[in-house]
């Protein structure tokens, strides 16, 4: 019998690439919801899709994540990244489904000079941040089977992210000013997409589901840079001619904060998958590369 998915969120990065990687998994059987058929904003729209088939997997790949926006959009953003996720809870609940949610490293305080570990506090400071913390403890409260995944600095050939946008600035400019002062890892979709699916692979052998369960994972590539030097091998690999000047953020004057050290530990989630987690700049290397091979 297939494994039934849930996707939520289908129509971003992460949803699409889970739309790409499906192919892969014949013995797993896609739903694949954007926003226009599963309202996240709305009980109704969760519960009347959720709970009326029998998912073995609910993913939820949706979530608010215009940051600066979100700080004049504050109800809008606790509607889909918080209190989203008490209903989802709940319509897992009804049909015995594990709900996999992906969060972000916002909602740790920053611990400069070591990686950060999924038992470190949080302390969320931009509203998306915070709503995004009450979405998992939503979750952790009420939900029956659960894994959250905290990733950073997500980009992607899909929609828009931070190396598109590069990439269409380089092009049409001598110089840049970017941050110099956040540091972190970038992390590549398609690895978070092959994660999230290996933790289904395991949790189908049945001797090992009920470790997975109910536990908060980080991932993201290997390796620690910053923006603008993330900036400058975007340019490196692309052979474009433009110049990088770093900036701090006081001076860049971003409306809602981020965080000055996002470099996550990922022990937890390569012993417990068995997994090896490449370095930054090789994935960052296969994501220009498919982009190049769709112009």
């Amino acid at each position: 019998m297939s494994v039934l998915i849930l996707v939520t969120g289908a129509n971003g990065q992460l949803g699409k690439e889970l739309q790409l990687q499906a192919s892969e998994h014949p013995d797993f059987q896609f739903h694949f919801y954007g926003s226009s058929l599963l309202d996240l904003s709305s009980q109704f729209s969760i519960e009347s899709i959720v709970s009326n088939t029998p998912f073995d997997y609910v993913i939820n790949c949706g979530a608010y994540t215009q940051v600066d926006k979100a700080e004049d959009e504050t109800n809008r953003a606790y509607e889909i990244n918080g209190t989203a996720l008490k209903y989802l809870s709940a319509a897992c609940n009804n049909i015995g489904s594990t709900l996999i949610h992906i969060s972000t490293d916002y909602v740790y305080d920053s611990i400069n000079g070591r990686p950060i570990i999924e038992t470190d506090p949080s302390n969320p400071k931009s509203t998306y941040a915070k709503s995004k913390l009450i979405g998992e403890e939503y979750i952790q409260q009420l939900c029956q089977k659960w894994i959250i995944i905290r990733t950073s600095w997500v980009y992607s050939s899909f929609g828009h992210n931070f190396v598109k946008t590069m990439l269409r600035l380089g092009n049409s400019r001598d110089k840049l000013s970017i941050v110099n002062d956040q540091i972190g890892t970038p992390t590549y979709v398609s690895d978070i997409a092959e994660v999230i699916l290996n933790f289904v692979m395991k949790m189908e052998n049945r001797d090992v589901m009920s470790s997975l369960h109910n536990e908060i994972y980080n991932f993201s590539n290997q390796g620690i840079t910053s923006w603008d030097a993330f900036a400058k091998k975007i340019f490196d690999l692309s052979d474009i001619d433009c110049e990088v000047k770093g900036i701090t953020s006081e001076e860049y004057g971003a409306k809602a904060p981020r965080p000055s050290w996002s470099v996550l530990s990922k022990e937890k989630i390569e012993s417990t998958l068995g997994i090896e987690i490449r370095e930054w700049e090789s994935a960052l290397r296969d994501c220009l590369d498919r982009l190049k091979s769709k112009s």
